[in-house]
């Protein structure tokens, strides 16, 4: 069995994140990349350097900024659900999808698109998104001892 996994077909393979950076900003540049990103490094005092040293040490914007290449700047289809739940770089893109042209973006299309994200946050954090109208999550997670207890926390007291 083969347990070496192909990323010949993807982007990110063998690609530094400073290139991937300097590539990106050519095209859209910083401002266009905060409108869609929401990451500060690319809003105040914005450079490549700065930027690249942010990223190296920040997971999550790393993993941002390299799904916005993958999908935004290469054009490629979204990601299957089970490669969605790994980062970017370690994700196999199937050999039939090929990047294609950057998409053409602007900051009115980052508005709306912020827009939509505060509606869905709002709609979510008023728990209209809860079947139960409660606006609580309940756990199905039941703990035997802690509904026999008064005190949940008494064993951690002593």
């Amino acid at each position: 069995m083969n347990t070496d996994i192909n990323y010949k077909n993807n982007p990110l393979h063998g690609l530094s994140l400073k290139n991937l950076l300097t590539e990106i900003v050519n095209y859209y540049g910083f401002e266009i990349l905060f409108a869609y990103l929401n990451i500060n490094c690319f809003k105040s005092n914005p450079s490549i350097d700065s930027s690249v040293k942010f990223l190296k040490k920040t997971d999550w914007a790393r993993e941002k900024v390299e799904a916005f290449y993958l999908y935004q700047f290469k054009s490629l289809p979204r990601a299957s659900a089970e490669q969605f739940e790994l980062p970017p770089r370690d994700r196999i893109v199937p050999p039939d999808q090929i990047p294609g042209e950057p998409a053409e973006l602007s900051l009115e299309d980052a508005e709306r698109l912020r827009e939509k994200r505060a509606r869905k946050a709002a709609l979510h954090d008023s728990g209209a998104a809860y079947p139960s109208g409660s606006g609580k999550r309940r756990s199905s997670y039941s703990n035997p001892s802690a509904s026999s207890d008064s005190d949940p926390w008494a064993k951690w007291k002593k």
